[in-house]
């Protein structure tokens, strides 16, 4: 058994389905053991505005901003986050991204797989973020 894994970002199912832009969660296809990694493609006037935020128990998040300019929405605070900027969120805060601008935005979300699934370890609140 080799000690890597190479998965090409094609190859991995996109799970937004009909909803516009792509992410596909690449730990699986990985094997990864311990790092969750998440790649997004985000087109304008996608994500989480109007919508819903989550949050974990335990589980802290990096965002990487490749391209685009994305906004945060942290607990009450709204931040603009350009690219090749990394953002840090810790457990028990809530949190949505949005892209407002009008390229499509693309985004890497980085934390530590969770026994069970990080949506056993997630929270949803409903109207986090009005439009």
């Amino acid at each position: 058994m080799a000690g890597y894994t190479i998965k090409r970002l094609e190859d991995v199912e996109d799970v937004l389905g009909d909803y516009p832009g792509e992410m596909r969660m690449m730990t699986s296809e990985l094997e990864a053991e311990q790092v969750a990694f998440t790649h997004r493609r985000m087109p304008q006037h996608t994500g989480g505005k109007g919508s819903y935020g989550h949050r974990h128990k335990t589980q802290e998040e990096i965002y990487f901003v490749a391209s685009g300019t994305l906004q945060f929405k942290l607990d009450d605070d709204v931040v603009d986050v350009e690219p090749g900027t990394a953002v840090r969120v810790a457990p028990e805060t809530w949190r949505s991204v949005w892209n407002d601008e009008p390229e499509d935005a693309y985004l890497i979300i980085v934390s530590k797989v969770v026994p069970g699934g990080s949506r056993d370890d997630a929270e949803y609140l409903p109207d986090f973020w009005p439009l």
